[in-house]
């Protein structure tokens, strides 16, 4: 019978586990439509906001004046990492830092320092003195605002000089199922050339100056840029946690499943020994 004790408790066990994973899906779940409209509503804006740009800066064919189209060797490079400051979301996390710690065999002959957005982030690299910021606290009330002062610190370390590279290593919200591991580069901005159909023969009056109005998107761009990997990666938090816990929820299920046919297999067979000891009793008596 202490086998039988044995195996209700665990069955017990086994059935709070997989109220506690029900229940962190249908959370996520709920947090996880309101993350994706953000996302997908500011998508069209980030990428306008960067062709726009990218075209501008095309057209003044290398005359803008910005430190952040300036392209240096690559000696140093600041990679921004972005986690998440809970768990239990499966690989959400780990392949983040898989990503920032092979910067060091991509940029061998550089040194690779970090900024860590996110708990998870920065106690990966907790002993290591690579982190020269980190922020836990960003994600408590993500907005625009908390990210602009971040997004200014990299500019200045950038026009500095501090750094010749900055990169985001962030996960990209595709669906629930799907998020997609990014290296995408900071600064410094590289215009996206044009080709003849691009080129076209529109002839556009800018007012102010066309290098003032690129002047001014620049910050613009890059702070918008930021954010939205940001808000990416939120929502791959909670698609990646969702779907963490609904398999896990569903293995749980699975052993409460199995262990409940144990329980009855050994149950019945302390049934039957019971039953055979009771005739083998009732017989020795008769005899």
């Amino acid at each position: 019978m202490a086998n039988l004790k044995e195996i209700r408790n665990r069955i017990s066990s086994v059935g709070s586990t997989m109220q506690i994973t029900s229940a962190m899906k249908m959370v996520s779940a709920a947090k996880l439509k309101k993350a994706q409209d953000a996302i997908v509503a500011m998508r069209p804006y980030a990428e306008t906001l960067s062709a726009l740009l990218q075209n501008l800066s095309a057209a003044l064919d290398g005359e803008t004046n910005s430190p952040y189209t300036l392209q240096r060797p690559v000696k140093k490079v600041l990679a921004v990492v972005i986690t998440s400051n809970r768990g239990l979301a499966g690989a959400f996390n780990s392949n983040v830092v898989k990503e920032s710690k092979r910067l060091n065999e991509q940029y061998a002959d550089a040194q690779v320092d970090l900024v860590t957005l996110g708990k998870k982030g920065n106690d990966a690299y907790k002993n290591s003195d690579r982190v020269i910021h980190n922020d836990n606290a960003i994600f408590d009330d993500l907005n625009f605002e908390a990210t602009a002062g971040i997004a200014a610190m990299l500019m200045d370390k950038y026009a500095a000089g501090d750094y010749d590279k900055i990169v985001l290593i962030y996960n990209k919200f595709k669906n629930a199922a799907t998020q997609i591991v990014m290296n995408e580069t900071f600064l410094p901005l590289e215009p996206q050339e044009q080709d003849a159909a691009q080129s076209g023969t529109t002839d556009f009056i800018f007012e102010p100056s066309q290098e003032e109005i690129v002047a001014e998107l620049i910050p613009k761009s890059l702070k918008t840029q930021l954010f939205k990997a940001l808000r990416d990666s939120v929502a791959s938090e909670h698609g990646a946690r969702m779907t963490a816990m609904h398999k896990a929820t569903d293995n749980a299920k699975e052993l409460k499943d199995r262990l409940t046919l144990e329980y009855n297999k050994a149950r019945q067979a302390a049934i039957t020994n019971e039953i055979l000891e009771i005739v083998g009793g009732a017989e020795a008596l008769a005899g």
